[in-house]
């Protein structure tokens, strides 16, 4: 077939022996415009202006997995990009004492790149445990400090071993008293657990201001939101309904 007769079946038209036609279909490529100077770093000059600038939600995670790597990757340059932004245009703003519109961009961006991270660590989990069975992080375990206080620590690698490593001796001492370590861990106790009923003597007092001030409440919605507090025994008790007449219109559902 000649170079003439191709060009002719790509335009559609009927050749020789064969008598049908071949559409040709396009579509057209829309493209962002390019600008490769310092005008990258700040915002439409168009925005600059505006007191607010209408923007989506983030990136949620169950809408991330369904994208290939490819595109993950593109996605984090652009949030990337678009983070570098924000905080240019916000140092510009706090310099010229000027309100930033949105600040909430940010967050949206930085909660964004967290979802894709936490994507592509899943799918590296999954390949590394079905080539090697491993998962490709790096390991950790949990140690004790000079105190007995637990914590959790990624391991890495050292020249120097660290009882030869003076910095890490002199960070990390050793050769507390173990009476002390043992009187400290009584009294973090103790304030861990008034801690805890402090919390909960203030989520008591809050749920009883709500049932006084508004007695016709989903008492199943607040169950859900406060399971510590005890509505079988607090509906009729004199600190939710005051000390009158037991209001009939607060029912125990």
């Amino acid at each position: 077939m000649s170079i003439k007769q191709c060009v002719n079946l790509l335009r559609g038209l009927s050749i020789n022996s064969y008598k049908t036609t071949i559409p040709i279909s396009c579509r057209l490529v829309h493209t962002t415009c390019r600008r490769l100077d310092l005008n990258e770093f700040f915002e439409d000059p168009k925005n600059w202006s505006k007191e607010e600038i209408k923007v989506g939600r983030s990136w949620r995670v169950a809408e991330l997995r369904l994208k290939s790597n490819e595109d993950l990757h593109k996605l984090w340059y652009i949030l990337l990009k678009e983070k570098n932004m924000l905080l240019t245009m916000e140092h510009h703003c706090k310099e010229n004492y000027t309100l930033f519109p949105n600040p909430e961009r940010i967050d949206k961006v930085e909660e964004s790149m967290s979802n894709v991270e936490t994507v592509v660590r899943e799918r590296n989990k999954a390949y590394y445990q079905l080539e090697t069975g491993e998962t490709g992080e790096r390991p950790g375990k949990v140690i004790h400090d000079p105190i007995g206080m637990k914590h959790w620590r990624n391991l890495t690698q050292h020249v120097i071993p660290k009882w030869n490593n003076k910095f890490f001796n002199l960070y990390n001492p050793q050769g507390y008293d173990p009476n002390e370590v043992e009187q400290f861990h009584k009294l973090f106790k103790e304030k861990n657990a008034r801690e805890i009923r402090s919390g909960k003597k203030k989520e008591r007092r809050y749920v009883r201001a709500l049932l006084r001030r508004f007695p016709n409440l989903d008492i199943a919605y607040l169950k859900e939101q406060y399971p510590h507090f005890n509505f079988e025994r607090e509906l009729d008790s004199s600190r939710v309904h005051g000390h009158f007449e037991k209001r009939l219109d607060i029912k125990k559902n």
